[in-house]
């Protein structure tokens, strides 16, 4: 199944169907929520949809569009040590060729105190199988998600990848394993949610099982789930990292 290419096409797509704007509200709220008060980095903002939500946001991407302010790579950031209280990134991990690179720069221009925010693909027993079927990114659970080596220049900036996320933060073993690669970094926070209302939405498809005006309690019926069936159910991982003092 083909995906929209380049911002501009998700735009369009999330400014004419009302079903995501709805599911993605509660989304970006809770990545809201998990900032500290401060300056926020926004990477990969495509639609640039954030700033509705969350105050003082430099959104970026690596294409130009007129509602992003600035043009850059994950892997190389261009902003001073320390300069930012928080670095959001949503569904922008899974397609970086190395993530070890982007965590690398988060530790560097983070404040003490600051936080990096993901909202990203969850594996699961069920979303595997869903995505495996009915999407076209990948899910290869055999990589080496912090594998370093050099940038291929000719790739395409929408090769993904959707277990590297759970790969990273998926089980306690990983969590320490990640901090031990990164000591500035500890992972504060993981939450697996979307149990139904996603899959059905469609996403970013022009099609959709379930009517906006159902979105937000069935959502508040998920939350109340996720604790109990988010293991096996949820499609999607929230990870709050925090950079030490």
């Amino acid at each position: 199944m083909t995906s929209p290419a380049h911002p501009a096409d998700f735009r369009t797509i999330w400014e004419g169907k009302p079903v995501l704007r709805a599911v993605y509200r509660g989304w970006y709220e809770r990545i809201a929520a998990a900032c500290r008060p401060g300056r926020t980095l926004e990477v990969g903002g495509g639609s640039g949809n954030l700033k509705a939500f969350a105050p003082d946001v430099v959104s970026t991407d690596m294409f130009a569009t007129g509602w992003l302010d600035a043009v850059c790579d994950a892997h190389r950031l261009p902003f001073s040590a320390e300069s930012f209280d928080n670095i959001v990134m949503f569904d922008v991990l899974h397609h970086l060729e190395r993530p070890a690179r982007f965590f690398e720069e988060a530790s560097r221009i983070l404040r003490p105190g600051g936080r990096v925010v993901l909202l990203e693909p969850g594996i699961t027993p069920v979303s595997r199988i869903f995505y495996g079927l009915f999407h076209h990114e990948p899910v290869d659970m055999a990589v080496d998600p912090l594998a370093d080596g050099p940038l291929d220049p000719a790739r395409d900036p929408y090769d993904s990848n959707q277990a590297i996320p759970t790969l990273l933060f998926g089980n306690r073993r990983r969590r320490r394993t990640f901090e031990q690669r990164f000591p500035a970094l500890t992972v504060s926070a993981t939450e697996r949610l979307a149990l139904i209302v996603y899959p059905l939405s469609g996403g970013f498809r022009s099609w959709s099982l379930v009517p906006a005006a159902l979105v937000r309690s069935l959502t508040m019926l998920e939350n109340a789930l996720a604790p109990l069936l988010g293991w096996a159910l949820s499609f999607r991982i929230q990870i709050v990292l925090e950079k030490r003092n």
